[in-house]
């Protein structure tokens, strides 16, 4: 790779994007090619997911990952998608050991399975399934701080041709969606709660308030309502840790579906603003 690849922060969404991608999936495919075109494909992807929570780090390291359907109540095609992508054994020492000089001791086994958050935006991104992910099921106890942290000593590995991909969503309170598998309305109005939340992480990250962003519970509007519990927004600083703090976020990509859950996705680090170019480049528009 000629430059080292931004990290990632996606917003997964309902499981039913993977049968009515939306404007989300229609971002997503061309994020990848973006990725490609600028910085080349990935040598793997370290995948930190909002449904891959431990009591300690845990990579899964299995040599190949079978699908997940991690969900119940949605119609009978989203269970037959398959997306087997293969893992990335050889990437967990590694990972290991740059935790390790943080010190954040991480497992790693055998065990493998990509949940919904991984391989739903991964069917759109990388749709052959020829990029090996090795997930890193973290700790949701862990502030924000703490996640940043985890995500700065993955760092070098942008350098060496893994893209590190936080994945939840920006907001995300089930309460205020009034269904989520496929029968309710995908495209109805944003509620103004989700759509103030929304600007403000998005002007926090401009402006790199990093203290704001860590405090995001106290300061950001209508946080408790947006966030009940915080694991889908914590992998937003894993990724923003691995691109630094010298760096602004940039949004590359705001949606909503279902009037309530945003789909925004993030890059972080130097890198970041020349992918944000390459998804304006006409070829990909």
């Amino acid at each position: 790779m000629d430059q080292p690849l931004p990290p990632l922060f996606v917003s997964h969404g309902s499981p039913m994007t993977a049968l009515d991608p939306g404007a989300a999936g229609a971002f997503w495919q061309r994020l990848g090619q973006a990725i490609d075109a600028t910085f080349g494909h990935p040598r793997a992807v370290l995948a930190l997911s909002a449904h891959s929570l431990t009591r300690e780090p845990v990579l899964l390291a299995a040599a190949r990952h079978p699908t997940v359907h991690d969900f119940g109540g949605f119609p009978d095609a989203l269970y037959r998608l398959r997306y087997d992508a293969p893992g990335a054994p050889a990437l967990a020492p590694r990972v290991q050991a740059l935790l390790d000089g943080a010190g954040i001791r991480a497992h790693a086994v055998d065990d493998g399975g990509l949940d919904h958050g991984i391989w739903v935006p991964l069917r759109f991104v990388y749709p052959d399934a020829d990029v090996p992910v090795l997930p890193l099921a973290w700790v949701p106890s862990d502030p924000p701080a703490a996640q940043f942290a985890l995500g700065q000593a993955l760092a070098p590995l942008a350098a060496e041709g893994v893209l590190v991909l936080g994945t939840g969503s920006i907001t995300h309170n089930l309460r205020l969606v009034v269904s989520f598998t496929g029968r309710g309305p995908v495209d109805q109005p944003e509620r103004a709660e989700s759509a103030a939340f929304r600007d403000w992480f998005a002007q926090r990250s401009a402006a790199r308030d990093w203290d704001a962003l860590f405090d995001y519970r106290r300061q950001a509007p209508h946080a408790a309502l947006m966030h009940p519990s915080d694991e889908h927004l914590l992998p937003w600083f894993g990724a923003a840790g691995a691109g630094g703090r010298e760096h602004a976020p940039q949004r590359l990509h705001a949606s909503v579906t279902y009037g309530a859950l945003g789909m925004d996705v993030y890059a972080f680090g130097a890198q970041a603003p020349a992918l944000a170019r390459a998804l304006q480049a006409p070829a990909l528009a």
